[in-house]
């Protein structure tokens, strides 16, 4: 699918409505999809990015890609299943992007409890102990905000998904939690929801929905992942990124507790 021509491009020079210079930022998995978009888009508007990923080659191309913005990007290579080291990367950030994310689809009772166990710990409790470091430097400055990248899975739930699903549904309310505590100190918490993101997370989907569903891998596409999506094509990540611009800018300091829905209309069915 080509994608129409108004949607945004590589990331320009800042808004000035989002002039993040002097703020640090951190956005997890961000060595591509979402996760690299967030990451420019932020750099743009002038801000430190620690970037954090698993994988060292993504970030350096990301480092690469970000020269010349407004900001900086700053690699910082880790596995968010190190609890202990994600909490203390998160020290010191004003804005915190928890975006990471890994996907299986598999029926529940041939889901591998490891992989159960592995993306809970990636998509839940890491975002959680992220949030954890970085609230006493937001608290005591008094500004904050909190982005975390869910899903139409955070709302609704697809077969052969238990995991995913489950991680995403207990993200929103991590982040309505955040949010509720959060107010007094001037900390914003929020969920973006994106439908199917052109991303290589969902690339990857395509042969595993095929055998999921019985179909050939060319009709997962129209037949599983837009099924449900009144916009039939697959969301960007500058889309995405754009979403999360638009919750650090200042027109968005009343919007905490909620989730940004951008899935095509899925959910209005």
């Amino acid at each position: 699918m080509t994608p129409p021509h108004d949607l945004p491009g590589p990331p320009g020079p800042s808004d000035p409505s989002l002039d993040l210079g002097g703020r640090t930022a951190l956005v997890t998995g961000a060595a591509g999809g979402i996760g690299r978009a967030c990451a420019l888009r932020l750099a743009a508007a002038g801000a430190k990015v620690r970037a954090v990923d698993r994988d060292d080659t993504g970030l350096a191309a990301l480092t690469e890609q970000a020269a010349g913005l407004a900001g900086t990007v700053e690699p910082h290579v880790l596995d968010l299943t190190d609890l202990d080291a994600a909490e203390l990367v998160a020290a010191g950030t004003d804005v915190l992007v928890n975006n990471a994310g890994l996907q299986l689809v598999r029926p529940l009772e041939q889901f591998p409890p490891e992989v159960f166990h592995t993306v809970l710990t990636v998509m839940l409790e890491a975002p959680f102990r992220l949030i954890r470091g970085a609230l006493p430097h937001m608290y005591g400055q008094g500004w904050g905000r909190i982005v975390n990248i869910s899903s139409v899975h955070g709302l609704r739930a697809s077969p052969y998904k238990s995991a995913y699903v489950a991680a995403k549904h207990g993200l929103e309310g991590l982040s309505k939690t955040a949010a509720l505590e959060g107010a007094p100190h001037g900390v914003t918490s929020n969920c973006v929801n994106p439908g199917y993101v052109r991303t290589p997370l969902v690339e990857r989907q395509l042969a595993d929905q095929a055998r999921a569903h019985g179909i050939p891998e060319e009709r997962v596409l129209s037949e599983v992942l837009l099924q449900d999506s009144a916009v039939k094509r697959l969301i960007e990540p500058a889309e995405v990124a754009e979403a999360v611009a638009y919750l650090c800018a200042p027109q968005a300091s009343f919007v905490t507790g909620t989730s940004l829905v951008l899935d095509g209309g899925w959910t209005a069915h």
